[in-house]
């Protein structure tokens, strides 16, 4: 369920990242009757405040998907130790099920 949460959190935070990037509008100039073929584009330039924002995203963004890889390997880490743990139990009670038969056939 946590690695169901995770991802659904990282997806929302790079979609929202997508929705606020900055259109950059580019006109082309107006050509003369005698062309060379050759348009000119012109680009606005983003504003301080576009830029701090992508920044202040892009860092969150980050920030997220970082906390996304540790929740991540923590849970690995569980599995890994459960594993473990299975694996113990299950040797312990293979050897008590070996010494049951050994004591039943010594009677």
């Amino acid at each position: 369920m946590n690695k169901l949460i995770a991802t659904l959190l990282t997806g929302l935070f790079a979609t929202s990242v997508f929705a606020q990037a900055t259109n950059t509008t580019t006109t082309t100039a107006p050509t003369t009757g005698m062309s060379s073929g050759a348009s000119t584009t012109l680009e606005t330039p983003a504003s301080k405040a576009d830029i701090k924002a992508d920044a202040k995203a892009e860092k969150a963004d980050a920030k997220a998907d970082e906390k996304a890889a540790k929740a991540d390997a923590k849970a690995q880490k569980k599995i890994a130790k459960a594993d473990a743990k299975a694996k113990k139990d299950k040797a312990e009670a293979s050897v008590d099920a070996a010494e049951k038969k050994a004591d039943a056939q010594s009677k």
